[in-house]
């Protein structure tokens, strides 16, 4: 699910000069290994900052790197973390260096983000706007749509506490719903069943019929997407709000 990574600079700035240089850089480099499934993208950002300082190249190249790393979740005191832990094995200068290009790229302005701004920065989907079915959860939740055509999937954000009631998905045939966890922690319960925690990567698929709840942990934010499966004659029913005992 990762963005496709591309570049142009290398024929932009070298292709007539080098082009054999250009062609490595912009298909070899960024074309295939930046688009090697194996490491997400955001690993590779930290993986490639690291090599960058601990190779004591701390100019703009660095810079680019940082920002790439930043624009692909990449947190403030993530990043303070990546070069106190780098600079314990390639040298102090080198970490010195490395701090004065974040702090330009993470700049005091990231302080102020809000919780929201900061859960955002950890996942790849939108949180979106408010979830206009906010009558049916107890706390705040927001959804976004990120699949509207073939197969709907939409992504549903809810603040630390916040849950839907209770509902049943229904259907003559078919129907039902499935639930991927993309970040955060939260739970999934089916009526007369031990709750399941759903972390990044957590699948739950939910059957046609079955009265369920799903929601946030109490202290962390979490998103799903809820997918919805076709069937005939779907609808949604809900029910209760969930107490806290549950």
């Amino acid at each position: 699910m990762s963005k496709k990574i591309t570049q142009t600079a290398g024929r932009e700035q070298l292709g007539g000069f080098a082009p054999e240089f250009a062609h490595l850089n912009d298909d070899v480099l960024f074309g295939e290994v930046w688009n090697e499934p194996a490491l997400d993208t955001k690993t590779k950002c930290i993986v490639t900052v690291v090599s960058l300082i601990s190779s004591g190249i701390t100019d703009s190249s660095l810079k680019y790197h940082l920002s790439n790393a930043k624009n692909n979740g990449v947190t403030r005191e993530e990043i303070a973390a990546i070069i106190t832990h780098c600079t314990m094995y390639s040298g102090w200068p080198k970490g010195w260096a490395a701090f004065r290009l974040a702090k330009e790229v993470w700049s005091e302005e990231t302080c102020t983000l809000s919780e929201k701004e900061k859960f955002q920065q950890e996942i790849m989907f939108p949180i979106g706007d408010e979830n206009p079915y906010g009558r049916f959860f107890s706390g705040k939740s927001y959804l976004a749509p990120v699949s509207t055509q073939q197969i709907a999937i939409y992504n549903v954000t809810f603040e630390p506490g916040c849950r839907n009631n209770w509902h049943i998905h229904h259907a003559e045939s078919g129907g039902g719903q499935m639930l991927i966890c993309v970040g955060g922690r939260g739970y999934y319960r089916e009526w007369g069943k031990d709750p399941v925690e759903m972390t990044a990567g957590t699948v739950v698929n939910i059957p046609p019929e079955v009265k369920h709840w799903h929601g946030a942990a109490n202290d962390s934010w979490f998103a799903h997407l809820a997918i919805e499966i076709d069937g005939e004659g779907t609808s949604n029913e809900w029910l209760e709000p969930v107490n806290d005992g549950d």
